[in-house]
């Protein structure tokens, strides 16, 4: 994994974890055990998805533009479909807050994405040399 992409980890997990934490609390007060559980589950859902997801575009990054591109659209159709599978297979469950964990996947996974963001703007943008070299070609 690169520095870069280590610093996108690290800077959208952290705050993700830290908010997770906080949802865990506010949803102890608000609806019990119950909804505690479920604002746990969804900070572990959401933070191994996009956490497994970005080590996996990271790695295809590696290959080519191409591959990683088509790693990052294989990921998120894994994960909606991951998704789909988790709330069927929840339908009736009684051991947590379903509507508790359906709000906290919203919330950590656009904080998520908004922590990414802010991240990408503070970076320098990253050049490679081979797609440098690769645009001063002549045929």
């Amino acid at each position: 994994m690169q520095s870069n992409d280590a610093r996108m980890l690290r800077g959208a997990a952290i705050p993700t974890a830290v908010v997770g934490v906080g949802a865990v609390l506010i949803a102890l007060l608000a609806a019990g055990a119950k909804g505690a559980l479920a604002a746990a589950l969804a900070a572990v859902v959401v933070i191994a998805f996009f956490s497994i997801s970005a080590v996996v575009v990271s790695w295809a990054g590696k290959i080519s533009a191409q591959t990683m591109m088509l790693a990052a659209l294989a990921s998120y159709l894994v994960k909606i479909l991951a998704v789909m599978v988790l709330v069927t297979a929840m339908d009736g469950v009684t051991i947590w807050n379903t509507k508790v964990f359906g709000w906290t996947v919203i919330g950590l996974a656009l904080l998520w994405i908004a922590a990414e963001f802010r991240v990408a703007l503070k970076q320098r943008p990253y050049i490679d040399d081979e797609t440098e070299n690769a645009l001063d070609r002549s045929p």
